[in-house]
């Protein structure tokens, strides 16, 4: 086993040392330990990766141990990655004013910070964990839905790939889209319509409307209700409806762009 092996990079360790000091008195102090302890509490594998850090110090037979040294090395990474978590949104969190600190220590936060960070854990790549970290920061700094509500957008992190939240940006920038105008932005190439390329487009659209993350536009009327709409007869095609239809657009729903405002937004302005 190399020497250099540490718990986390002390580069980190500095940074949210740092971080802490930059609030006056200890009330912070204590809020971010419980944060710390909850954070490190959501992830299985911590405390026994701790453990055998210690019983290194003790057992140099250990470091003979291939498959023991190599499992070591992929948890101090994953530690390293966790250490830059903590460390972004402690920054982040430590912008706020002191009218958040009660929520920071609150039961019900600290129940969303274990939740997700079991989710990071599972998360495969750089994008996904970017996305429940700005969850955690935001659900910290503001509280615009119900605690149940930001659970639920923890299972959807979960339970969604990337590519299904490639779509769901490109719904939030254009405001309405086509599938059409849907398939330009993420590929862009002509495809047939019994390719793979076609059956993985519909398979998201129709994951993300099941889920009730997006719908084809309705208009309403003043009070919200969705009016009926006409159906005008078109002339038969002989072919059914295209994957890459340009004629019917896609909304978020009201979930979705909660959604979005607590996974893919930084907040930039302090809780006054």
């Amino acid at each position: 086993m190399k020497n250099e092996l540490k718990i986390t990079d002390t580069s980190i360790e500095e940074k949210i040392k740092r971080e802490l000091k930059a609030k006056p008195g200890s009330e912070r102090d204590r809020i971010f330990s419980k944060f710390f302890g909850a954070a490190l509490g959501g992830i299985p594998w911590v405390g026994g990766f701790l453990n055998i850090l210690t019983d290194l110090h003790f057992d140099d037979q250990s470091k003979n141990n291939l498959l023991y040294e190599k499992w070591l090395e992929e948890h101090q990474n994953k530690m390293r990655l966790l250490g830059e978590t903590l460390y972004e949104v402690v920054k982040k969190l430590n912008e706020f004013s002191e009218d958040i600190n009660e929520r920071l220590e609150s039961e019900e936060y600290l129940q969303i910070v274990r939740k997700s960070f079991r989710t990071w854990d599972n998360a495969d790549t750089f994008e996904k964990r970017e996305l429940i970290r700005k969850l955690i920061t935001n659900a910290g700094g503001q509280k615009i839905v119900d605690d149940d509500i930001i659970r639920l957008f923890l299972d959807w992190l979960n339970l969604y790939h990337e590519i299904h939240f490639s779509v769901i940006k490109v719904i939030y920038q254009n405001q309405s889209a086509s599938r059409g105008e849907i398939w330009q932005e993420l590929n862009g190439t002509y495809v047939r319509e019994d390719s793979m390329e076609a059956d993985l487009f519909k398979m998201l659209i129709r994951d993300l409307s099941t889920g009730g993350v997006i719908r084809q536009y309705r208009p309403t009327d003043y009070y919200g209700n969705f009016v009926k709409q006409k159906r005008t007869k078109t002339p038969s095609s002989g072919t059914l409806k295209s994957a890459f239809d340009d004629n019917e657009q896609y909304v978020l729903t009201n979930l979705g762009q909660n959604f979005v405002h607590y996974t893919m937004n930084e907040l930039s302005t302090k809780i006054e």
